[in-house]
């Protein structure tokens, strides 16, 4: 069973675990959270287990931190929102691992008793094809998106749009590999120790 939490990812001084905003989620937060090794510049990624992150914990940390930042909603380390914010309130969003994304996305009619036979049905994969199709036509403009915001947040962003665009194409066995990856092409300093 994978990794089902969030990815924050933020610049701060201090350590994103001290952050106000988290430390409201209670003591026993330390143990359901994982630092990443620290990339130069004070950037920060904290693995956070299921139910703890909340939505308007963003902008929250942002407006205190004074620096964009992103969190990817992980699910099973097969898939991933990634929601980013910068400090004049630009978002933009992307989904990892586009067939899972897919798959957890594709609407079943309202007629189906039973999923795991619908699933094998010609009609779902032709739903699945559509919603592939759909969320591939979103890259473009989710690697512009990532773009920006990664020049926002003061990176100098040596990435062609075009390698983003294939990271976000990309299909990886755990997500969270993806995400360190995107934050590496989009231009932020690699950490020194790379072992997660």
């Amino acid at each position: 069973m994978g990794f089902s939490g969030h990815l924050v990812f933020a610049r701060s001084e201090r350590r994103l675990l001290e952050a106000p905003l988290l430390a409201s989620a209670g003591p026993g937060l330390r143990g359901e959270a994982h630092e990443w090794p620290s990339r130069p510049g004070g950037w920060q990624t904290l693995q956070l287990e299921q139910g703890i992150w909340e939505d308007d914990y963003l902008p929250a940390l942002v407006e205190r931190t004074g620096a964009a930042a992103c969190v990817a909603d992980v699910s099973d380390s097969s898939v991933a929102l990634v929601t980013g914010l910068d400090t004049d309130g630009r978002r933009w969003q992307a989904w990892l691992n586009l067939d899972n994304a897919a798959a957890l996305l594709v609407e079943e009619p309202e007629d189906v008793d039973d999923v795991s036979l619908w699933v094998t049905t010609p009609e779902f994969g032709e739903a699945l094809r559509r919603k592939r199709a759909e969320l591939d036509a979103e890259v473009p403009a989710d690697a512009e998106g990532a773009l920006v915001w990664a020049s926002a947040a003061g990176v100098r962003a040596t990435a062609q749009q075009a390698r983003i665009e294939e990271l976000l194409r990309a299909q990886e066995t755990f997500v969270e590999e993806l995400f360190d990856a995107l934050l590496d092409q989009l231009g932020f300093p690699e950490a020194a120790d790379a072992n997660r």
